[in-house]
């Protein structure tokens, strides 16, 4: 997946791996990312993953975190 600069405002895309900074990656998409790159996220990460980052992350906004702990039926 090509990411857009806008996403990763901080770092050069072209750098990010998506396995070892996944947590980085799913943050700013939940919070910033348009829906193709949701879904492509939705798809390459494993949902124990995205809940684990939704659950235990301080970067996203209340609101984010609210709307994906509904959809990923945390508890």
């Amino acid at each position: 997946m090509k990411f857009r600069q806008v996403l990763f405002w901080d770092v050069d895309p072209r750098n990010i791996d998506v396995k070892k900074h996944a947590k980085y990656i799913i943050e700013r998409i939940l919070d910033f990312g348009r829906d193709k790159e949701v879904r492509w996220m939705y798809n390459f990460y494993d949902r124990a993953l995205l809940k684990s980052v939704v659950a235990k992350s301080r970067a996203l906004t209340p609101k984010t975190k609210n709307l994906w702990t509904l959809l990923l039926k945390i508890k």
